[in-house]
């Protein structure tokens, strides 16, 4: 849903080639649930660039380092893999507590649905 509303896909207005999607914010990332042995079982690899540098982080590991990075790469692997989606998700905020700094621009609450 949060790509969704990245994209623009919410607007009849949508158009595939143009970015006019909404910014989001996400508050209270470190509350992320997750069905099944996800927590566990899915994992993070990144790599250095050199040799033997391959490194593996479960999801558990990574909601306690930061859990923004955790829901950041979930949206940013549905968004496009060229420019317009790099652009897209720049207007994607994520924030581990409820607080965040985007009151002046009165932000509206959309609720996610519990699936």
């Amino acid at each position: 849903q949060i790509a969704n509303v990245l994209r623009g896909k919410h607007k009849p207005s949508f158009t595939p080639n143009s970015d006019c999607g909404d910014n989001v914010i996400v508050i209270n990332s470190d509350k992320l649930r997750v069905t099944g042995k996800k927590l566990t079982e899915k994992v993070y690899i990144s790599h250095s660039g050199y040799p033997g540098g391959q490194k593996q982080r479960t999801l558990r590991e990574q909601m306690g380092r930061d859990s923004r990075k955790a829901i950041e790469h979930a949206v940013k692997g549905m968004l496009q893999g060229n420019r317009l989606g790099a652009e897209q998700f720049r207007n994607l905020y994520v924030y581990a507590g409820s607080e965040h700094p985007h009151e002046a621009q009165q932000p509206k609450v959309y609720e996610l649905k519990n699936l």
